[in-house]
C-alpha cells in the first residue's frame, strides 16, 4: 500500500464479503426465517463450523485414498512399489507449498479468501487422478490435491478458534480433527464399494459444497479487527455470538489486542504490525512458535500417518484375510475415538488429554512391535502365530484410539490459540510447513521401512512417543477457559 493510502485499499478488504446480509441481519433478526435460532450464539457459530468441516473432510479423503486403491491403481497403471510410494507422498510435498503460502493468504485476502483458493486446486486434482492415463497425471493431480490440502491445514482451526467463543473453542477446535478422520472413513467405506477413477470423482464433492458454503458465513472478526474494518468486526462478532447477545465485553478485549490497528490508518499501522525475524528472540514469540511446531513434529513422527496410509498392507501383513473390513473398522474407531475427545477437551483440559494421549500410542506401539517380532520366530501354522497376528491388530487399534484423544485434534488446536497475532501468518506457515514436512518423510518412507522390519519400524515410532510425552510435560501450557488474548498475554 502506498504512503498517500488512506488505509482503506481493496488488497485488505474481505475476498469473500458477506457484510451486508449480516449488517442488516444483526440491527433486524427478522431477515431470516429462523431469527430464534440464529439469536443462540452456539447455532450462529456451529453452523459456521460445520461450513468450514468441509476442509478437513477433503483432507481426511485425501489422506486415506491411497489404502483402498493400492491394489487396483497399482495393477491398472502398471506402477512399482516406489512409484505408488512416491503417489502416497506428493499429497505431502503439494501440501508444504501450500503451508508455506497459507498464512500470508490468509493474513491478505483473509481466512475466506483462502478456502476459497484451497478448494479449487482440490477440484482439478481430483479430476486429474480420475483421468489419469498413467503416472504423470496421477503425480500432477496428487500435488495439487496437496497445495489444497496444505491451505485447508492451517486456515480452518485458525479460522474455528477465531469465531468460537472460549468455552467453545477445544470442541469446536477439534471438529477440525472429527472432520479429518471422518473424510478418512468416507475414503476407506466407499473404496470398498467403487473403482479408484469413480473414488477420486467422489472427492470433489466436500469442496463442491464448500464453495458456495463461504458465501453464507461472516469473517473472522479477529481478522477483520487486525484489518482495521471496525463496522464489519462487530457486525460479524454479532452474528457469531447472536443478534440478542451483548457482545460489548469481548469486544473491547479483542480491540486492545488490536489497538495498534484501531488507533491509526491501516497503512501506518500495517507498518508497525510488520514481523521482523528479531522480534522472534522475544519470548512471547518464540516460545508459542517452538511449542507449536514441536506439537505438530511429534504428531507425525508417531508413524501414524504411515498407520493410515498403508494399513491394508498392515493388516496383510498381521496375517488378517479381511484386510479392507480391518481398515473400515479402524476409520470407524478413529471417528468415535476423536468424537470422544471433542466432548473432553474442554472438561478436561488440552495438556492431561495430550499426556494420556502419547502416553497411550507409547505402550500400543510396544505391543505391536513385539508381536512383530516374535511372529519372525513362530511358524505359521502355530496357534501362536494367529494370536501374536491378532495382538498386533489390537495395537494399531490402541495406537489409532490414543492418537485420536489427544495427539490428532489437539495440537492443531493448541497452535490456532496459541500464536500471537502479530506473529500468527508467519508463524502459522512455518509450524504448518514443518507438519507437512515430517508426514512427507513418514509417508515415503513406511513402506520401506515396514518392507526392511515391522517391529523396528513400531519400536522406533513407539520412541517418538516417549518423547513427546516429555516434551509436553515440560513445555506445553494449559489453554482451557482462557479467551485467545489472554492465553497470548501469557507469554509477555
Amino acid at each position: 500500500m502506498e504512503e498517500g493510502d488512506d488505509g482503506r485499499g481493496d488488497l485488505r478488504k474481505p475476498f469473500l464479503h458477506t457484510g451486508s446480509w449480516y449488517r442488516m441481519g444483526s440491527r433486524q433478526s427478522s431477515m431470516m426465517g429462523s431469527s430464534q435460532a440464529i439469536r443462540d450464539s452456539s447455532i450462529s457459530v456451529l453452523a459456521c463450523v460445520l461450513i468450514v468441516a468441509l476442509g478437513p473432510i477433503q483432507f481426511g479423503f485425501t489422506c486415506g485414498y491411497s489404502s483402498p486403491t493400492q491394489s487396483a491403481l497399482t495393477k491398472d497403471l502398471d506402477l512399482t512399489v516406489s512409484q505408488f510410494s512416491l503417489f502416497g507422498s506428493l499429497s505431502n510435498v503439494g501440501a508444504m507449498v501450500g503451508a508455506v503460502a497459507s498464512g500470508q493468504i490468509s493474513e491478505y485476502i483473509g481466512r475466506k479468501g483462502s478456502l476459497m483458493i484451497a478448494a479449487i486446486p482440490n477440484i482439478i486434482g481430483w479430476l486429474c487422478i480420475s483421468f489419469a492415463k498413467d503416472y504423470s497425471f496421477l503425480y500432477m493431480g496428487r500435488l495439487l490435491e496437496g497445495f489444497g490440502v496444505g491451505i485447508i491445514s492451517y486456515t480452518v482451526p485458525v479460522y474455528i478458534a477465531e469465531i468460537a467463543p472460549q468455552n467453545l473453542r477445544g470442541a469446536l477446535g477439534s471438529v477440525n480433527q472429527l472432520s479429518v478422520t471422518i473424510g478418512i472413513l468416507l475414503s476407506y467405506l466407499l473404496g470398498l464399494f467403487v473403482e479408484w477413477r469413480f473414488l477420486a470423482v467422489l472427492g470433489i464433492l466436500p469442496c463442491l459444497i464448500l464453495i458456495p458454503g463461504l458465501f453464507f458465513i461472516p469473517e473472522s472478526p479477529r481478522w477483520l479487527a487486525k484489518m482495521g474494518m471496525t463496522d464489519d468486526f462487530e457486525a460479524s462478532l454479532q452474528v457469531l455470538r447472536g443478534f440478542d447477545t451483548d457482545i460489548s465485553v469481548e469486544v473491547h478485549e479483542i480491540k486492545a489486542a488490536n489497538v495498534s490497528v484501531l488507533q491509526g490508518s491501516l497503512a501506518s499501522s500495517s507498518r508497525r504490525n510488520a514481523l521482523r525475524f528479531q522480534d522472534l528472540k522475544s519470548r512471547r514469540y518464540w516460545l508459542p512458535l517452538m511449542i507449536g511446531i514441536g506439537l505438530l513434529v511429534f504428531q507425525q513422527l508417531s508413524g501414524i500417518n504411515g498407520v493410515i496410509f498403508y494399513s491394508n498392507n498392515i493388516f496383510e501383513s498381521a496375517g488378517i484375510s479381511s484386510s479392507n473390513a480391518a481398515t473400515v473398522g479402524v476409520g470407524v474407531i478413529q471417528v468415535i475415538a476423536t468424537a470422544v475427545a471433542t466432548w473432553l477437551v474442554d472438561k478436561t483440559g488440552r495438556r492431561i488429554l495430550l499426556l494420556v494421549s502419547s502416553s497411550g500410542m507409547a505402550l500400543s506401539l510396544v505391543v505391536v512391535a513385539v508381536s512383530f517380532y516374535l511372529k519372525g520366530s513362530v511358524s505359521e501354522d502355530s496357534t501362536l502365530f494367529g494370536i501374536l497376528g491378532i495382538l498386533s491388530v489390537v495395537g494399531v487399534v490402541c495406537l489409532i484410539i490414543s492418537f485420536s484423544l489427544g495427539m490428532g485434534p489437539i495440537p492443531w488446536l493448541i497452535m490456532s490459540e496459541i500464536l500471537p497475532i502479530k506473529i500468527k501468518g508467519l508463524a502459522g506457515s512455518v509450524a504448518t510447513l514443518f507438519n507437512w514436512s515430517f508426514s512427507w518423510l513418514i509417508t515415503m518412507t513406511a513402506p520401506m521401512l515396514l518392507t526392511w522390519s515391522s517391529g523396528g519400524t513400531f519400536t522406533m515410532y513407539g520412541m517418538m512417543c516417549i518423547f513427546t510425552v516429555a516434551f509436553v510435560a515440560i513445555w506445553v501450557p494449559e489453554t482451557k477457559g482462557k479467551t485467545l488474548e489472554e492465553i497470548q498475554n501469557s507469554f509477555r
